[in-house]
């Protein structure tokens, strides 16, 4: 009877409770967002499936000292921010910075997005202060407030760095509202802009000269290690893909990049964030404020993108379609899409992607920069 008592009690039946198992729902419902709906696949199909994992009794999947097999994933390249920094290389290999190079001053506008980073910072900390049941600390805030950047490794590197136990939230957080810009996005576009403004027609742009592309990246990487040098890992990482890419002459290690590394990378990574959604660790009041100022940072970099866009008009001879500052969110290339979209909308021979793929790469940029002083700030 002791031995069926014993085998009893360690199964996995025996020894479930309501919070493994509602984070099984959520590792469910995530699979089902990515595999039904088609949000951000890539990464919330193995997020989904490792917070399934986690969740197991008994299992100990996630802890590294009992050799768990998510455990030994994330403290391999999750812990140490090696595998967003991997990512980046990659989304640095598959980028063209060509359409910021034709026109410059669209980077203003991936830098106008980020102001919603630093608006949830100062949100974070505000709900600190009201919301008993909340704590986060400046290093907690800075770490969600980089899910407005809409840049799923950059707020993975972050928090991996200042808040790592409110690393599953934000990555979640961060994702699911990536996957959701689509959204999110054309109801706040519509709102801040006329029908007029929608229509407004963009020249088109210049031919970007190889030799400008190759050094774009090594000049970026300079000025980003004279005037930020926390940033320089993403910077550098994100710029040794793209001149990969644009050098032309190490083909094999671009499309390595591009294709192998960033799959494999991809699967590690979206494992080892799901090992992170612990029942005992997600299931709290802070993951709900995260979940909340998430979609706010979010909403805000995409208004101040487009309001920006707005004021330059004012100060610039050629008119600047404002639905182009909503793409300043590093969501590349969906926001660039979703501008384009809603600018067919208002006017059938205003193709907008290009034009939108400026400040949607300056946003890339931008995010990286952003996760760079937000760092300082807290170390």
């Amino acid at each position: 009877m002791e031995t069926l008592e014993e085998l009893w009690q360690s199964t996995g039946l025996y020894n479930f409770n309501l919070p493994n198992l509602i984070m099984i729902l959520v590792g469910l419902l995530l699979i089902w967002l990515a595999v039904h709906k088609k949000f951000e696949p890539l990464l919330l199909l193995p997020i989904g499936f490792g917070g399934i994992l986690a969740n197991v009794p008994l299992a100990q999947m996630s802890d590294y000292d009992a050799q768990g097999f998510l455990g030994i994933i994330a403290h391999m390249g999750l812990d140490n921010g090696l595998f967003p920094l991997l990512i980046f290389m990659g989304v640095g290999a598959m980028t063209d910075f060509g359409p910021l190079l034709a026109n410059p001053k669209t980077a203003f506008l991936g830098a106008a997005a980020q102001f919603g980073i630093f608006f949830t910072v100062l949100g974070a900390l505000l709900l600190s202060e009201f919301v008993p049941q909340i704590n986060f600390s400046i290093a907690d805030a800075a770490a969600i407030g980089i899910i407005g950047g809409a840049d799923g490794p950059t707020a993975i590197f972050l928090s991996s760095r200042i808040a790592p136990e409110l690393l599953g939230a934000i990555a979640v957080a961060a994702y699911s509202y990536m996957a959701l810009v689509p959204i999110i996005q054309p109801p706040i576009m519509r709102w801040l802009t006329t029908e007029e403004e929608r229509k407004i027609e963009m020249q088109q742009l210049r031919h970007v000269r190889k030799v400008e592309k190759i050094v774009f990246p090594i000049m970026v990487l300079l000025i980003g290690a004279v005037l930020l040098p926390t940033a320089t890992p993403l910077i550098g990482a994100l710029m040794f893909g793209n001149l990969l890419k644009e050098c032309g002459v190490v083909e094999r290690l671009s499309k390595t990049a591009q294709n192998e590394l960033i799959n494999i990378v991809t699967i590690l990574l979206g494992l080892a964030v799901g090992g992170k959604l612990a029942a005992d660790k997600f299931l709290t009041f802070e993951t709900v404020g995260i979940l909340l100022l998430g979609l706010v940072a979010f909403g805000v970099g995409t208004a101040t993108g487009v309001l920006l866009a707005k004021l330059m008009n004012r100060f610039t001879k050629e008119n600047i379609n404002p639905l182009i500052g909503a793409a300043g969110v590093s969501a590349v290339p969906m926001a660039a899409r979703v501008v384009n979209k809603v600018g067919l909308e208002a006017n059938h021979h205003n193709p907008l992607l290009m034009h939108a793929m400026g400040p949607n790469v300056a946003g890339v940029i931008g995010s990286a920069v952003a996760a760079g002083v937000l760092l300082a700030m807290c170390t």
